[in-house]
């Protein structure tokens, strides 16, 4: 199945739930473009409902410094846009922003249509891997409802696995969870031999330790509740490895695009998230130096933050070419 990928222009498109104004730079297919319904998202989860109140606004929204208000909206989302009707987490792990990881999910997907003719692929030929799956396993969720993709997840942390697993049963998907072995391979006892990866995507770590992991919460608690906040509490909570790690993003996107190049006729386009621009430059290095043919960097915009992926490819056009003919099977 081929989806037709309409031409757009990154516009502004909606109002931010906690101030009102224009949410700038969601992609135009992203379902949470505007201010959340919290009438139609209580209807599909009901228990969402005590944690909905009038901010100082006088908008409907809920109090994002508290943990268990964020997995509440997630778990609502999810079930009302993506009909994921079982979802849970263990205490203390990731639960991203759903908003910004659909928009990694279509962004994406562009990327695939710009290699035909602006159609985007869909369906099970189009096979994701998804490093660092985490026990949410959101992106699988999102990509495999809105483009009907397969998703490989993979983690190193054994109750994040187990996690997604419990998800993946609960509400079916064309979607596998891989455990890690070894925390300091990325593609290598993941990827088999002779499989082959249309994309693979990846939030890496952000910080580069734990006290940076917790002063950054600190100041982004204290925006939410200016004056209010004294100690850094998770509002969407983590794990040690799913917040920080040596080097912080920039040394792990460093030896990811290293280890890429070992599989670099095994996957299409390799990506990452890259939240800081000031990691641009080393990256854009490294790149170079690994031997990528491409690169793409697609920028991104959810709230007042600005981020952008980072994608490559070791396949030159001809082989480019190949791939989707022989992959994608188009007529």
């Amino acid at each position: 199945m081929i989806h037709k990928n309409k031409k757009h222009q990154n516009k502004p498109s909606g109002p931010n739930i906690a101030t009102g104004k224009e949410r700038p730079g969601l992609h135009p297919r992203n379902k949470h473009a505007g201010r959340y319904n919290f009438d139609q998202l209580v209807k599909s989860c009901p228990d969402l409902d005590q944690f909905v109140k009038l901010n100082k606004y006088g908008n409907e929204s809920i109090d994002f410094a508290k943990p268990e208000a964020v997995k509440m909206l997630n778990k609502a989302l999810l079930k009302h846009f993506y009909g994921t009707a079982n979802w849970d987490i263990p205490a203390n792990y990731l639960c991203p922003p759903i908003p910004g990881r659909a928009d990694y999910i279509h962004h994406i997907a562009d990327l695939l249509g710009s290699c035909n003719s602006g159609n985007i692929p869909m369906g099970g030929k189009i096979t994701c891997l998804d490093i660092g799956v985490g026990a949410n396993c959101v992106y699988p969720i999102i990509g495999n409802k809105e483009y009907g993709w397969k998703f490989i997840g993979s983690d190193i942390d054994p109750v994040a696995v187990d996690s997604a697993k419990n998800i993946v049963r609960a509400n079916a998907g064309d979607i596998e969870l891989r455990l890690q072995k070894n925390p300091k391979d990325i593609f290598a006892g993941i990827i088999k031999k002779g499989e082959l990866f249309d994309l693979t995507i990846c939030n890496p770590p952000f910080h580069a330790s734990r006290e940076e992991t917790l002063s950054g919460t600190l100041r982004k608690l204290h925006n939410l509740n200016p004056g209010k906040t004294t100690k850094a509490i998770l509002n969407f909570g983590g794990q040690n490895n799913e917040l920080w790690c040596e080097g912080g993003e920039k040394g792990f996107a460093r030896n990811m695009i290293y280890q890429s190049k070992e599989f670099a006729t095994s996957c299409f386009w390799f990506s990452t998230l890259i939240s800081k621009q000031s990691n641009l430059k080393g990256i854009y290095k490294v790149l170079k130096k690994a031997g990528a043919i491409e690169t793409r960097t697609i920028p991104m915009g959810a709230g007042n933050k600005i981020s952008r992926i980072v994608a490559w490819t070791f396949l030159s056009k001809g082989q480019q070419k190949d791939w989707v003919t022989a992959n994608w099977q188009l007529s």
